[in-house]
């Protein structure tokens, strides 16, 4: 049976790789192929970089994978601690991984349409072009939709947190002002999507505070034993 600390760890190193293979995807795939405000740029980039392309895609799917994992070991953990919010976590993480799996499909959707034979015969390139700008529109507003329960899993595990002691409680408080301005995020994203400010282009930090150093504190001190827990 392994002890607190070694399952936080694996859990930490679990975390590391979600996190590297999401920022491989986001800052070293979109960010270089996708073009702000130059639709020719950014679909001549892509048809140009299939490899680069489908590579971020297949890691957009190992970060997914690799979350619902990461999840699972903290609930083999937690569910010591509390099994209905930890089974809450583990729910609300399974809705988003299946959420985000199937949203990265209007993603590869654009890849499809400029390059399979069959679509580029049968429309011209404005069509194609305006087809996958609306398959890349609707990926961005599912991931959006996908923060409501990409979100909401850290309220019942910070929650746990700053019960328990397993980890510094600090921490747990980050994890739950994350999962309150996810969903502030998401609200605002589609009831006022007009609406443009600095805070709302950072109003997602606690969030990033929290997972981070939760991370580290994981890879580096694993989670306490339960003999020196509160009950929650």
């Amino acid at each position: 049976m392994y002890s607190n600390k070694k399952l936080g760890r694996l859990a930490g190193l679990i975390f590391l790789i979600l996190a590297i293979t999401g920022i491989f995807a986001e800052f070293f795939v979109r960010q270089k192929l996708y073009v702000p405000g130059d639709l020719a740029a950014t679909y001549t980039n892509i048809t140009e970089n299939q490899w680069l392309f489908r590579l971020g895609f297949v890691s957009d799917l190992l970060m997914s994978t690799s979350f619902f994992f990461y999840v699972f070991v903290m609930y083999t953990v937690f569910k010591k601690v509390n099994k209905n919010l930890s089974l809450l976590m583990l729910l609300l993480t399974v809705i988003s991984v299946a959420m985000f799996c199937q949203n990265a499909l209007n993603q590869f959707a654009g890849l499809k349409l400029l390059t399979t034979d069959y679509y580029v015969g049968a429309l011209n390139y404005e069509q194609l072009q305006s087809l996958a700008t609306f398959f890349t529109n609707i990926h961005m507003d599912g991931y959006l939709v996908n923060q409501i329960f990409y979100g909401l899993y850290m309220f019942p595990l910070g929650y746990m947190i700053f019960k328990s002691g397993l980890a510094p409680k600090v921490i747990g408080v980050f994890l739950m002002l994350g999962a309150i301005v996810d969903i502030i995020d998401f609200i605002v994203y589609f009831l006022y999507p007009n609406i443009n400010s600095v805070f709302l282009q950072n109003i997602t930090i606690p969030a990033d505070i929290g997972e981070i150093s939760l991370c580290l504190w994981l890879l580096f001190m694993g989670l306490k034993n339960y003999d020196a827990i509160e009950n929650v």
